[in-house]
């Protein structure tokens, strides 16, 4: 088995999306079967398919949940430190073209977020800055093409 690296705050997240849907959403799809039960016949009652077809997505989503929870092995950021870059660090980059900066904490799959500022750690951005340090030149091939980045500031929180 696997084990699926992520940050406190990732591992958080997905406990909340779990409870979220065992005590929320799990109960209002079985409310909302019931009362399209109560439509009469079910071959042509959308409003039942609809139903069933909410509560598989949630309870495939809660097998999810629980697997990928299970399998967590949760890295504390906080105790983590150095000068090369590694699963956690925030990281400051300037773009070599556009001298624009941008900052990314590298964190598991299942957490990532670029709006957010969080990107995979199996992204090609993340897999080109591990081991790298600060003043290091790093090339990334995005489907845009190629950029470069000079990385600026490690830290980690």
């Amino acid at each position: 088995m696997d084990r699926v690296p992520m940050t406190a705050d990732g591992y958080a997240r997905l406990e909340a999306e779990l409870k979220r849907l065992k005590t929320v959403e799990r109960p209002d799809a079985i409310r909302a079967i019931s009362a399209a039960r109560e439509h009469g016949d079910l071959a042509e009652n959308a409003e039942y398919h609809a139903a069933r077809e909410r509560q598989s997505f949630i309870e495939g989503r809660v097998r999810e949940l629980q697997d990928k929870l299970g399998r967590a092995e949760v890295i504390d950021v906080g105790k983590l430190s150095g000068k090369a870059i590694k699963f956690g660090a925030t990281v400051t980059l300037a773009d070599e073209e556009t001298d624009e900066k941008s900052t990314y904490q590298l964190v598991g799959a299942d957490e990532a977020d670029v709006t957010d500022g969080r990107i995979s750690i199996t992204s090609p951005v993340a897999r080109a800055l591990i081991g790298r340090g600060i003043g290091d030149l790093v090339h990334v091939e995005t489907p845009s093409g190629g950029r470069s980045y000079e990385v600026i500031k490690i830290i980690y929180r």
